[in-house]
C-alpha cells in the first residue's frame, strides 16, 4: 500500500509548486553562475533524498501491514477495539455517570407512576362494576339476551 495512495505525502515536486513564487522574486540575477550551479546541484540532491525517503516510508508501511496481518489485526478489529475503548472511556466520565443516574431515577419514577395509574384505573373499574347503575345495566343486558334467545 503506497503512502501516496493514502494521501500521506505530497507527490508534486517542490519546484513545480513553488517555482512561481521563487521566479517572481527574480533573485537569480543577484547570484553568480557558480552559486547557481551549487544551488541546482543541491536541489537535485534534495529531490533524490525526498524520493528515497518516500520509498523507505512506503516500504515501512507495507511491512507494518504485513505484521498486522500476521498478528490477525485487521481494520475491523482495530475499529472494534477503538470503539470499545472509546465507549469505556465515555462510561467512566462524570457527565455520563450523572446522566445515567438521572435517567435511571426518572425511569424508576415513570414506572412507579404508570403502576399507580394502572392500579387506580383497575380500582375505578372495580368500583364502577359494583355500582348500582352498572348492576342495573348488567341486569337489563341479561334480560335482553335471554329474551332474544327464546
Amino acid at each position: 500500500m503506497e503512502a501516496q495512495a493514502q494521501g500521506l505525502l505530497e507527490t508534486e515536486p517542490l519546484q513545480g509548486r513553488d517555482g512561481d513564487a521563487i521566479g517572481s522574486a527574480d533573485l537569480s540575477s543577484m547570484l553568480s553562475e557558480e552559486e547557481k550551479d551549487e544551488l541546482k546541484a543541491e536541489l537535485v540532491q534534495l529531490e533524490e533524498e525526498i524520493t528515497t525517503l518516500r520509498q523507505v516510508l512506503s516500504a515501512k508501511e507495507r511491512h507494518l501491514v504485513e505484521i498486522k496481518q500476521k498478528l490477525g489485526m485487521n481494520l475491523m478489529n482495530e475499529l472494534k477495539q477503538n470503539f470499545s475503548r472509546s465507549w469505556h472511556d465515555m462510561q467512566t466520565t462524570t457527565a455520563y455517570k450523572k446522566t445515567h443516574e438521572t435517567l435511571s431515577h426518572a425511569g424508576q419514577k415513570a414506572t412507579a407512576a404508570f403502576s399507580n395509574v394502572g392500579t387506580a384505573i383497575s380500582r375505578k373499574f372495580g368500583d364502577m362494576r359494583n355500582s348500582p347503575t352498572f348492576k342495573s345495566f348488567e341486569e337489563r343486558v341479561e334480560t335482553t339476551v335471554t329474551s332474544l334467545k327464546v
